[in-house]
């Protein structure tokens, strides 16, 4: 949102609170304040366009035109429809923060790293495997990837932030995709299709796995970010899960969910759906080795010796269960992921993070914490375990910031996340990039050091102890 959007809002909606609450704020005032807003309106939707979020913004300035009319005449006999008209004034007032509550095109924080940050889409069809989704017999598994990636510096058309604009589901996840209207024009930070930089001749790999029903649009922050560090990151969208996929022959696909009725935890459910994803990742690693896969810009700039797999939530048990299932995989992190099937039972064999939202706020499960700490039992090359005070699930993603500062501020104390998307992306990527220096770039990343630059980043190296630990100091704080 611009500095222009948010001026609007705040001084109308200042302005008729404080015409409906006092007689005191005169005509002349109003007059002058509200020519003010409608030429900056004006301006507005020269510049951007027009949003559907200030209908009723504009239907306040109407009211406060006419409240600042009725103020010239002499003192109204009619004491009531004054009175009616203020709270009238009053409510619209509050129809236009409700309505400011989802920015029209959100921001997102700049990356951090050194890099330029370049992206490209890749849809492939595997034609090896079924989609067990859809009942045509002759439907073949999709693939779509978003690379992120270090990139020359230079000018060029923004990376496009999400699949399907202009047609959209009515949700996409729970959010109304009505609400989403303008996110063609969100800054990525990435350009499409720019040239990789040059300061190393093949550059390592993440895989990123989003959770259960988000779009690998959600976390552009935390991707951006982690490419402009130094890493090529392959983000998946899993398709007839994600919200809204385009696939390789142009069609949208949106969830289909084929729950079993003797199945009313959904864990064998889920268990299926983790498998398939992790299939899907395993298939990534392959065109990572086959040449042109990735066009003429990246085939030969990945390093298909040094992949790491990582997702959030659902993504990252993915992660897991594909880390255990491939050797070509050196790494992984799981970002507060409920672990099912052969994740939460089958040894971890190479080095892994799991990096967590504030217990107090997420209330993680129980199926969450036996998991991660069967994990933790079973890691055969050692790992980490971090906790990010203030920070709920949902601040891993970009989600928080399609809602207005005092939306998010209403929201956090409600359901917690007060420490925001933008302090717990750095703090996330800050503990990631350090970890994955090792198994990735052959150097001894700090990360109990990247952990204590931020407030409130807690944990240290796993161990059966620490895992233990955390289950009991959960139990105990549900009691």
């Amino acid at each position: 949102m611009s500095a222009l959007d948010g001026a609007i809002v705040l001084v109308a909606v200042g302005l008729a609170l404080g015409a409906a609450a006092t007689r005191r704020v005169g005509a002349r005032v109003i007059a002058v304040v509200l020519a003010a807003l409608l030429v900056a309106c004006f301006v507005q939707i020269w510049r951007e366009g027009f949003y559907w979020q200030y209908v009723a913004i504009y239907a306040l300035l109407l009211g406060l035109v006419v409240l600042a009319w009725r103020r010239r005449r002499p003192p109204p006999r009619r004491r009531a429809l004054a009175w009616l008209g203020r709270c009238g004034v009053a409510g619209l007032a509050a129809v236009a923060l409700l309505a400011w509550s989802f920015v029209p095109v959100p921001e997102l924080p700049a990356p951090s790293g050194p890099y330029a940050v370049g992206s490209e889409v890749f849809r492939w069809i595997d034609s090896d495997r079924d989609e067990t989704a859809t009942a045509d017999p002759h439907d073949h598994r999709n693939i779509v990837v978003q690379a992120w990636y270090p990139a020359v510096p230079g000018e060029g058309a923004g990376a496009r932030y999400i699949d399907g604009l202009g047609s959209l589901p009515t949700y996409v996840s729970l959010i109304p995709g009505l609400v989403m209207q303008r996110h063609g024009r969100i800054d990525t930070h990435a350009r499409a299709n720019a040239p990789v930089a040059t300061q190393q001749a093949r550059w390592p790999v993440v895989l990123f796995s989003p959770g259960y029903g988000a779009s690998r649009a959600f976390y552009s922050g935390l991707l951006a970010d982690l490419a402009s560090r130094g890493f090529v990151v392959l983000a998946l969208d899993h398709p007839y899960e994600a919200p809204v996929v385009e696939l390789a022959d142009g069609r949208l696909a949106t969830p289909i969910q084929r729950f079993l009725p003797d199945d009313p935890d959904r864990l064998r459910y889920m268990s299926a759906q983790q498998a398939v994803r992790a299939a899907d990742l395993r298939y990534v690693v392959d065109q990572i080795g086959r040449p042109g896969a990735f066009g003429p810009r990246l085939s030969q700039r990945l390093d298909p010796q040094r992949i790491a797999a990582i997702g959030h939530s659902f993504g990252g048990a993915s992660a897991v269960e594909a880390a255990m299932s491939d050797p070509r995989i050196r790494a992984a992190a799981n970002l507060d992921g409920t672990l099912y099937g052969r994740a939460a039972s089958d040894p971890m064999p190479v080095p892994f993070l799991l990096l967590e939202s504030d217990h107090r706020e997420t209330r993680h499960s129980q199926n969450y914490l036996q998991g991660n700490a069967a994990l933790e039992q079973h890691l055969r090359a050692g790992g980490y375990r971090y906790q990010i005070a203030e920070a709920n699930h949902y601040s891993f993603t970009d989600v928080p910031l399609y809602l207005s500062g005092p939306a998010r501020f209403a929201l956090a104390a409600l359901i917690g996340g007060s420490r925001g998307p933008v302090g717990s992306q750095a703090a996330s990527n800050d503990v990631l990039a350090a970890f994955l220096s090792g198994p990735l770039r052959d150097a001894r990343g700090d990360v109990a050091a990247a952990a204590r630059r931020h407030p409130g980043v807690s944990g240290g190296v796993s161990s059966r102890e620490s895992s233990r630990a955390q289950v009991s100091l959960h139990l105990r704080s549900r009691l």
